[in-house]
C-alpha cells in the first residue's frame, strides 16, 4: 500500500497523511489526459431505462447516451448492494478484501482510492452525492476528504429532495429536486476546474431511486396515468436522468466534452419496483437480477461511433480502466480483481481473459441514515450537541476469523468467466456447498441449471472460484497492507 505502509497512514481519529510520497507517476503524453466523470444510479435496475425497451420509463439522456456511446450489456456492479460496490469502484478491488460486505459499511484507511490515485497525476477530484463508505465528517480517514477529494458535497447515505448534505465535513440544506442538486453541485466544481486547465475526476453517486420514492411535482405529472406508487419512482428516474442532460450540456459549454470520459452504472439490481429486464433475482442477490445494471460509457474523442458490447465486464474495472488513460502506476498496489477496459472502449477487445467473482458474506447492514446523521453534526457545528461517536468504523483485520483454517468459506459465492456461471450455495457454516452452473449466452435468465450435465466444467470453475475466495480472505486478514 502506497510508498508507506498502512501504519503510517490515517488512524481512526486522525486525517489521511499526504499520499504524494514516494508515488511513481507516468502521465499520458502531452498534456491530453482525459477528464473523468462518474455517474452511478441508486437501486436502478437493468430494465430500468427506455433504451432497454421499458414501456413506460421516460430516460430520453440515458438512451442518447447509449446511441452515441459504447452500450456494455454485460456489466456488473461488484456486489448486490451499495456500499460494497461503491467502495469497488474506489479501489478496483471485490468489497470483501477491505471488509466492505454490506450496506453501510466502509472503506479501510489503508486502500488506494481512485481519487488518490489520479491526485498523483496532476487530477483535480471532487465527490458529490451519496457517500455510503464512510463518514462525512471532515476529519474522518474513510470521508470523501480522507479518501483523497478535494471538494465534496455528499451524504453518509441516499437522499432525497432538498437535503442536509456535508460540503467538506460543514452540513449545509440545499433546496431543490435531490439529482438537480447533486449535479449543479458537481458543475460548479467543472466551472472552477476547466479554467485551471486541470485534468479533473468528478465522482457523481445521486440518491435515486432509492426508496422512499419521493418525485417533484414536475416530474411525477409525466406518468400521471400510472399508479401513484410508479408516478414517484418513476419520476425520480426521469428527474436523474434530466440531470445528468444538465451535466453533459455543461461539459459542452465548457468546451471538454469531446475529451472527458462520463461513465454512467448503477449499484445493483432491481428493487421489487423496478425492473430486471426478465434477468432473476433482484437486489440483494447474486442471480442477475442483482447484478448486472445498465452502463454506458460516452466519450466522443476516442468513442467515435456507437457501440454495443457483450464483453464482461464490472465496476471493479472502473479504477484498473482510470489509470490507465491517465498513464498512473501506483507502488505496492495491493490485488485488483478489475482489468483495464481501454482495449473494449478502442473496440479492440472481444472476450474478457479473466473472471469476475461474487461473494456474499452473510453479515447484516449498519444503519445510515442521512437525515438524521446530518441533523446530528449540524447540532455539534452550531454548539448545541457534544460530538459523538462516528457512525461507522472501518472493518479491521483483526476482526476476521480465520476462515482458511476452519475450512469454512461462508455466504453465496458466484463465478463468471463471460459465458458461464457457477453459484456456490453453501451450509449455513460455509463447510459443505451445493452448485448450480448457468450458460449465460443460451440463459440469461439464469433458469436451466447445467451443473449435473457439466461435472466436468464445475469442477474446473469450482475450483478458481476457491482459488479466488482464499485470495480474498488473506486481503481480508490484512496480507496486502505489510
Amino acid at each position: 500500500m502506497l510508498a508507506m505502509n498502512w501504519l503510517s497512514r490515517a488512524s481512526f481519529g486522525g486525517c489521511v497523511a499526504c499520499a504524494a510520497m514516494g508515488l511513481c507517476v507516468f502521465p499520458a503524453a502531452g498534456d491530453e489526459r482525459p477528464n473523468f466523470v462518474l455517474l452511478m444510479a441508486d437501486d436502478q435496475g437493468w430494465g430500468d431505462v427506455g433504451y432497454y425497451g421499458h414501456p413506460v420509463l421516460k430516460t430520453p439522456v440515458l438512451d442518447e447516451m447509449a446511441a452515441a456511446g459504447l452500450r456494455l450489456d454485460r456489466f456488473y456492479a461488484a456486489a448486490p448492494v451499495c456500499s460494497p460496490t461503491r467502495g469497488s469502484v474506489m479501489t478496483g478491488r471485490h468489497p470483501n478484501r477491505f471488509g466492505c460486505f454490506s450496506w453501510g459499511h466502509t472503506l479501510r484507511p489503508e486502500e488506494i482510492t481512485v481519487a488518490e490515485a489520479l491526485k498523483t497525476a496532476g487530477y483535480t477530484t471532487g465527490h458529490f452525492g451519496k457517500w455510503h463508505i464512510g463518514s462525512v465528517e471532515a476529519e474522518c480517514p474513510v470521508s470523501p476528504g480522507g479518501s483523497r477529494f478535494d471538494e465534496w458535497l455528499s451524504a453518509p447515505n441516499f437522499y432525497e429532495n432538498n437535503p442536509l448534505l456535508s460540503r467538506r465535513g460543514r452540513v449545509v440544506r440545499i433546496e431543490g429536486e435531490g439529482s438537480h442538486v447533486t449535479v449543479e453541485a458537481a458543475i460548479g466544481f467543472l466551472r472552477q476546474a476547466v479554467p485551471k486547465k486541470q485534468p479533473f475526476l468528478a465522482v457523481v453517486w445521486f440518491g435515486s431511486p432509492h426508496a422512499p420514492h419521493i418525485a417533484t411535482d414536475e416530474y411525477r405529472a409525466m406518468y400521471a396515468d400510472q399508479p401513484e406508487k410508479l408516478q414517484h419512482f418513476y419520476g425520480e428516474i426521469t428527474a436523474m436522468d434530466h440531470a445528468i442532460g444538465l451535466l453533459r450540456e455543461e461539459l459542452r459549454h465548457l468546451g471538454v466534452a469531446d475529451n472527458t470520459l462520463v461513465w454512467y452504472t448503477s449499484d445493483n439490481g432491481a428493487l421489487p419496483v423496478g425492473s430486471t429486464g426478465g434477468l432473476r433475482g433482484r437486489k440483494g442477490t447474486l442471480y442477475e437480477g442483482g447484478l448486472r445494471v445498465p452502463t454506458v460509457i460516452e466519450w466522443p474523442a476516442r468513442i467515435r461511433e456507437p457501440r454495443v458490447s457483450e464483453v464482461l465486464s464490472g465496476t471493479v474495472d472502473i479504477y484498473p480502466t482510470l489509470l490507465d488513460l491517465a498513464g498512473v502506476t501506483m507502488p505496492d498496489q495491493p490485488p485488483l480483481d478489475g482489468t483495464s477496459l481501454v482495449p473494449l472502449i478502442d473496440g479492440k477487445l472481444r472476450r474478457r481473459d479473466t473472471a469476475l467473482g461474487f461473494w456474499v458474506y452473510p453479515v447484516g447492514g449498519i444503519g445510515t441514515p442521512s437525515e438524521k446523521i446530518l441533523e446530528q453534526l449540524l447540532a455539534v457545528q452550531e454548539g448545541r450537541a457534544e460530538p459523538g461517536e462516528p457512525h461507522a468504523a472501518p472493518h479491521r483485520p483483526e476482526d476476521t476469523p480465520d476462515w482458511l483454517a476452519e475450512g469454512r468459506l461462508p455466504g453465496h459465492a458466484a463465478w463468471n468467466d463471460g459465458r458461464y456461471k457457477l453459484h456456490r450455495l453453501p451450509d449455513k457454516d460455509g463447510v459443505h456447498a451445493r452448485y448450480e452452473l448457468y450458460d449465460l449466452t443460451a440463459d440469461a435468465a439464469e433458469e436451466n441449471d447445467l451443473a449435473d450435465r457439466q461435472p466436468e466444467r464445475v469442477a474446473q470453475m469450482k475450483a478458481a472460484l476457491a482459488a479466488w475466495q482464499e485470495s480474498v480472505v488473506r486481503s481480508l486478514r490484512g496480507a496486502d497492507y505489510r
